[in-house]
């Protein structure tokens, strides 16, 4: 049995209490069992109870996918397939990737300022795609410019792993507008040519650009659209993202794979079917962690309670108006 509490488990210990003294405070027995009944029930949706199922047959192919995702300040610019942003665009094609080479193991590095493993190879997709569901960027305040020299390092690790073993082949894609914001020169990729064997270089972003709607404070909610410090008008215009595809293309160069301009999730359509054809599939038993929630249940019991006092509340209106 796995407990996942919704809200910390003290501070919904303290609500039950109060809606139980609520009821002691009236004085009335039934009001009182009632209220112990609507508490402990909310008690047990909050927990989250979930029990562990058998374990079940994936299949499993011989590929290692990793995704090299640019989420610097350019990356919520609003160009992709009309005024989407592309990291909206990033989200959809990355799962639709996942789809596709379902049965890969995947892994996910995300760079900005600085760049960080977010997930190694695994074959839990719903974890990969958790990920990818929270990527988002950074505050502007904390922005300091955007290199693609950032996640070398850590791409070069996670694919030495993975070339550990020689069965498995290495898929990239490497996500990014292309730009460079921090005056860095762009660094070589091709020592890690060797541990590649497909995938491709993502594309985002047009020439003509795009505005983009960041947070200025972690402190706040709300976004603004930034603006471009470097004009000497007032008030700054707001600052447009291109995308930088030579940069893109030298990447892919020296990664020894191909450069795909994404205005469309199935631009990446053709890279896909390449792959698949070298795909080894097989079938193993893994022990794969699921659980049934059993939330709704107690849910249920709880709105069987609520109606039930709802339809006691209106007869005693009823009473009463008599």
């Amino acid at each position: 049995m796995i407990i996942n509490p919704i809200i910390n488990i003290w501070i919904m210990t303290s609500i039950c209490i109060f809606i139980i003294l609520i009821g002691i405070s009236k004085k009335n027995k039934r009001d009182i069992i009632t209220k112990a009944v609507i508490s402990f029930l909310l008690f047990m949706i909050n927990l989250r109870i979930m029990i562990p199922t058998s374990d079940g047959k994936m299949s499993s192919n011989n590929l290692d996918v990793l995704f090299v995702i640019d989420n610097t300040i350019s990356m919520v610019a609003e160009d992709y397939d009309g005024n989407k942003t592309r990291l909206e665009g990033v989200k959809n094609d990355c799962k639709y990737i996942i789809e596709h080479l379902r049965g890969a193991k995947f892994s996910v590095i995300t760079f900005s300022n600085s760049a960080k493993i977010d997930i190694p190879f695994t074959n839990d997709t719903d974890a990969v795609n958790n990920i990818i569901d929270s990527l988002d960027v950074m505050i502007s305040m904390y922005a300091k410019g955007s290199s693609l020299n950032a996640p070398i390092k850590d791409m070069g690790y996670d694919l030495k792993n993975s070339a550990k073993d020689i069965s498995r082949k290495r898929i990239v894609f490497y996500i990014s507008d292309g730009e460079i914001t921090n005056d860095e020169k762009l660094k070589s990729y091709s020592d890690l040519k060797k541990n590649v064997d497909g995938g491709a270089v993502l594309g985002y972003g047009t020439n003509k650009g795009g505005k983009m709607k960041v947070k200025k404070y972690s402190f706040s909610e709300s976004k603004e659209y930034l603006e471009d410090n470097t004009q000497n008008t007032y008030p700054h215009p707001k600052a447009i993202s291109k995308i930088d595809e030579e940069n893109l293309k030298q990447i892919a160069k020296d990664l020894g794979i191909e450069y795909v301009n994404m205005q469309k999730t199935s631009n990446v359509d053709k890279i896909l079917k390449k792959i698949s054809r070298d795909i080894s599939r097989d079938t193993q038993t893994f022990d794969v962690n699921t659980c049934n929630d059993t939330y709704y249940i107690f849910a249920i019991m709880l709105i069987m309670v609520l109606f039930f006092e709802l339809i006691n509340y209106k007869r005693r209106i009823a009473i009463w108006k008599r």
